[in-house]
């Protein structure tokens, strides 16, 4: 159950990295919609965020990977 839990932690984090990223590549590839955010380096910074807090949190749950049996 635990290696479940842990999976279902780390899809979540990098599901939340990818959305982030791709966000980013959008505001910086297709300006066009741009004009809807005033204040791009704010919302820029804002999912910089989001992929920071996420991949310390993937770094922080590998403490608690099960280990492998050999």
């Amino acid at each position: 159950m635990r290696a479940v839990l842990i999976d279902a932690l780390e899809k979540k984090y990098e599901a939340e990295i990818a959305a982030s990223d791709a966000t980013i590549k959008l505001f910086l590839e297709h300006p066009v919609g741009v004009s809807e955010h005033p204040n791009i380096l704010k919302e820029l910074n804002r999912e910089l965020t989001k992929i920071a807090h996420a991949e310390e949190k993937l770094n922080v749950l590998k403490d608690y990977e099960v280990p492998t049996k050999e």
